[in-house]
């Protein structure tokens, strides 16, 4: 960045950070051990439809640009929630899988230059034995390359004592986001 995009307002857009979501594999025994929590088998990566040189038009040119097959289309869908943003949401029983998945889906996304679009990727977590605590989303902010717990217990409503919770036993496992201003409520998530 040069001093006239300095003068000028101009920013660098920033890159997304993909390689801490190899992390939740092991926070995910975490979350079983302390909280209860398993994995509820989906995923999703929220970003931006935009427009420009790198634009994706349809659905199915963000299946073909992340090498989706017909075999995929039960596991695989793609959705706009209620602000315009588009949602990759993946189903597979293997946590290991979906953060496989995501990051390759994120990564392809990079390869085409829709990096600066890519917004965060959403985890579900769910009591191992109901009723629990409660389900539970790690959103993982893709640009600063953390973790946050969110945890919805209603339509408009969230267990913020359960999330610091998950903060404070994921510390160590996971880059947990320090700024609590960042944990932003994600309401009528695609993914559960």
């Amino acid at each position: 960045m040069g001093l006239r995009d300095t003068l000028f307002g101009r920013t660098k857009q920033v890159a997304p950070n993909l390689d801490n979501l190899f992390a939740l594999s092991s926070a995910a025994l975490t979350l079983e051990s302390e909280l209860d929590l398993v994995s509820s088998g989906q995923a999703g990566l929220c970003f931006k439809s935009g427009s420009g040189e790198s634009t994706l038009t349809t659905d199915d040119d963000i299946k073909q640009l992340l090498n989706f097959d017909q075999a995929d289309t039960d596991k695989v869908a793609i959705t706009t929630d209620d602000l315009g943003f588009k949602w990759l949401v993946i189903r597979d029983p293997d946590l290991n899988s979906l953060v496989t998945r995501i990051h390759s889906a994120d990564t392809s996304m990079v390869e085409n230059g829709l990096g600066p679009r890519l917004l965060c990727a959403v985890f579900g977590f769910v009591p191992k034995t109901p009723p629990g605590e409660g389900p539970l989303r790690l959103v993982y902010l893709m640009k600063q390359g953390t973790f946050y717990p969110f945890a919805p217990t209603g339509a408009s409503q969230r267990d913020n004592e359960l999330e610091l919770r998950v903060k404070s036993f994921l510390s160590t496992d996971l880059p947990i986001e320090k700024d609590l201003s960042r944990w932003m409520a994600l309401w009528n998530l695609p993914v559960n």
